[in-house]
Order: structure tokens, then C-alpha cells, then sequence
């Protein structure tokens, strides 16, 4: 009776052991023909300046974009995710130091890897945010490439992207946004430039940056990070409804908010917002107003 049951025991086990290396190969499959896709794109040139206001422009947005969190302010990159489970994450180092983009690296593979999330070859890029920044006017898009590429050269090699289970499962499930070219319009043309001021219609333009943690209605959502703290809604229906433009202002720049609560700087990047001009503070503060 007792080897029967450990027979039957034995049975289901190796049953489902089967059953997890076939789900697992399943999705290692699909993982990696997403990472093996070329994509064949149309890439619309634009004129990429060299003034110093233009460059200075440049520094602002890659500041307010939080460009700085995952490639650093000397845009040398880093690891932002090492995990045995996970994977390994990697910031590109975007300068022109060791390590960093290659000499003869163009003003179209800046636009494809901005607009739409593609190396060179057309491969896609890994988790780089490109769905928040391929609807970038010409303008800001064009001073942003400028700042990038007047920045010195910084020596820092880094190891390549390597997905654990966990990360190669959440990705086949779409649970990773592992593909950014797959969430893009590759047919978008992008606006010429957009009129900056304390208006809704500016805000919903700036408010791009947020839609990568808050989802792209802004009703927030499971953080894409795995583990990571859900983002709330930032809408009219969430504390956006009931915040004064001061009080939003205030978090914005201090992480502080209205009911004694501190944001932690992983979980909100108010080390990123505190870079906003009141104008913009003010601008995306009327269009959530309006959600």
C-alpha cells in the first residue's frame, strides 16, 4: 500500500515538474524571439542643434524626464536591477567614454532608440522607457540629443542584460515591460514643438513621463518594477481632486504631501519632479485636474 501511494506520489510530482520546464521553455521561447525581432521602421530625421540654450534646454528635460535615475547624472549608466531571480538590468553608459556609444554612433540611432526603442540594427532595446519619449516634439527631442551628446566622455564598462526565471516569466506574461518598441506607434509623427506655458493642454503634454508608472489613463496600477510599491491614481478622482496647486507644488518638490506623509524617492521620483518650473508644476497640475 505504501510504495503504491509513493508511486502515485512520485507520479504527480514528476508530472508537475514536466509541466513547470514546459511552461518555462514556453516562455523562454517567447522571450527570446521578442529580443531577437528586427523591426524595419521609417526613421523621420530632424535637425539636432549645438547652441548652448539649445544644449542647456537639453539638460533641463533630461533632468525633469528622470533620464539621471538609470543612466546617472554623468550619463555613465548603471545597474539598477541585479537579481538572481530577476536578472540583471542595465542603465546604458550613453556617453562616448569606454563602454559607452560607439564612435560613428548617429543622430538616427539616437532617434531610433528614443522614438522607437531600437538599437541600431533594429533590434529592440531592453526596458529602456522609449513609449514616454517618442511623442516628444521635434524640439525638445532634437535639444534633449543635443545635451546627450555634449556631454564629456565617462570611461565605465558595464555587463550585458541577463534575465533570470522570474524575469523571463514575468516577460513572456507581459508583466515585465521588457520590449518598449512593442508599445509604440512606429508611425506617430511627433509635433514640431509645443507652446510651453501654465496650461492643461502643456500639462498633458509633460504628463508623459508619468504614464510609465501610473498606466496611461493615470489611474495607477501595479508598479512595473516586480515587488514595487502600486502607483496611485493621480487623477482628479484620486488626491489630485483634493489638493490645492500649492499643495501639489509641495509634493512635487519635497516628496512631502498634505497629510504628513513622506514619499520615498523610489516609490514617487520627487528628486525628479523637484526639477519642474513652477510653470510646469502648474501646467500638469490643471490637466490632471481635468482627468
Amino acid at each position: 500500500m505504501l510504495r503504491k501511494i509513493l508511486k502515485w506520489t512520485g507520479g504527480i510530482i514528476g508530472v508537475l515538474v514536466a509541466a513547470i520546464l514546459i511552461f518555462y521553455f514556453t516562455m523562454y521561447i517567447i522571450v527570446n524571439n521578442k529580443r531577437d525581432k528586427t523591426y524595419h521602421v521609417d526613421v523621420r530625421m530632424i535637425d539636432i542643434p549645438t547652441d548652448s540654450a539649445s544644449v542647456a534646454d537639453g539638460a533641463h528635460i533630461y533632468a525633469t524626464k528622470g533620464c539621471g535615475d538609470c543612466h546617472g547624472e554623468d550619463l555613465s549608466g548603471k545597474i539598477f536591477i541585479d537579481d538572481d531571480a530577476l536578472g540583471r538590468v542595465i542603465a546604458a553608459n550613453l556617453t562616448s567614454g569606454k563602454g559607452g556609444r560607439p564612435a560613428g554612433y548617429s543622430n538616427r540611432d539616437w532617434l531610433l532608440a528614443m522614438r522607437h526603442g531600437l538599437r541600431s540594427d533594429g533590434k529592440p532595446l531592453l526596458i529602456m522607457p522609449s513609449y514616454e519619449y517618442y511623442k516628444m516634439s521635434d524640439h525638445d527631442l532634437g535639444n534633449l540629443i543635443a545635451y546627450v551628446k555634449s556631454v564629456p566622455p565617462v570611461d565605465h564598462e558595464l555587463p550585458e542584460h541577463k534575465l533570470g526565471p522570474l524575469g523571463t516569466v514575468l516577460s513572456g506574461l507581459d508583466k515585465l515591460p521588457l520590449i518598449p518598441a512593442e508599445q509604440i506607434d512606429h508611425h506617430h509623427k511627433s509635433r514640431a514643438a509645443v507652446k510651453r506655458g501654465p496650461t492643461a493642454e502643456y500639462g498633458e503634454y509633460l504628463s508623459m513621463s508619468c504614464t510609465g508608472c501610473h498606466k496611461p489613463n493615470l489611474k495607477g496600477g501595479p508598479s512595473p518594477v516586480p515587488g514595487g510599491t502600486p502607483s496611485r491614481d493621480i487623477t482628479a478622482s484620486g488626491n489630485i481632486g483634493k489638493w490645492s496647486l500649492g499643495e501639489f507644488n509641495k509634493v512635487l518638490r519635497t516628496g512631502k504631501t498634505p497629510d504628513g506623509r513622506q514619499l520615498q524617492n523610489e516609490d514617487m521620483p520627487w528628486r525628479m519632479t523637484e526639477k519642474y518650473t513652477d510653470e510646469e508644476i502648474q501646467a500638469i497640475y490643471l490637466y490632471l485636474k481635468t482627468l
